[in-house]
């Protein structure tokens, strides 16, 4: 998101740069610039390089597939404090944050840590090296911020020990070409006007029960292989 609206102190501090990076539709919840976006931002100079995503679920994780720590913020006392657990966030968190540790939200948040801590353990780790933790904070009264601040401090040096790290750096890059390869080509098939108009008349006889979806995906490979490898 990269919202300045919100981030008032932030965004006038000459050490930091925000960019907005619209989602363009993206169910990940990351463009499919940011990771462009965060080499450049490394190039430039910063070593610390932080991508807030439009909103976490299932659909959102592939944003754990580009950053080395994946944060997991949630809050207690709203009504469901187990969203992390239901949309499978714990298998792909690093640390999972709870806010809002403040005012009469302390119970609430005790609560919720024991479930997360709780939930963890019967969980297989994500890396050998580290250990997911859960942390509290409070952003408005600015408490906690240290402890996971050091806690990514933690993470990055077991990973980086190992050599994990560099290895997990090695598969995003080559994730990220995967998807890009895809992505391009797919684009390059629908701009083929012929290809454009059967698709839309297979996806309309499935639609229609006159052609199963198998039966179609095969014609549509045929169509495919006839047009540009025949």
């Amino acid at each position: 998101l990269g919202d300045k609206t919100r981030m008032n102190d932030l965004a006038r501090a000459e050490t930091a740069f925000i960019r907005p990076v619209p989602s363009s539709g993206h169910l990940g919840g990351a463009s499919q610039r940011a990771r462009e976006l965060m080499l450049l931002c490394e190039a430039a100079g910063y070593d610390v390089v932080i991508v807030e995503t439009v909103g976490v679920g299932q659909s959102e994780t592939e944003v754990a597939r580009m950053v080395d720590c994946f944060i997991s913020l949630q809050i207690a006392g709203g009504g469901d404090d187990l969203q992390g657990i239901k949309k499978g966030l714990m298998e792909v968190a690093d640390l999972i944050v709870i806010n809002k540790d403040d005012g009469d939200n302390h119970t609430n948040v005790a609560i919720a840590r024991h479930m997360y801590e709780s939930a963890l353990h019967i969980l297989r780790r994500k890396y050998d090296e580290w250990q997911p933790r859960v942390l509290t904070c409070s952003a408005l009264e600015k408490r906690g911020i240290d402890e996971i601040w050091h806690a990514i401090i933690d993470f990055k040096t077991a990973l980086t020990a190992s050599g994990r790290l560099q290895q997990v750096r090695q598969q995003q890059s080559v994730e990220w070409l995967r998807k890009q390869t895809e992505e391009e080509v797919l684009n390059h098939l629908f701009a083929n006007e012929d290809f454009d108009r059967y698709y839309r008349q297979t996806l309309l006889a499935v639609k229609n029960n006159t052609l199963s979806p198998r039966t179609g995906l095969r014609q549509l490979s045929e169509f495919i292989q006839t047009q540009y490898f025949d």
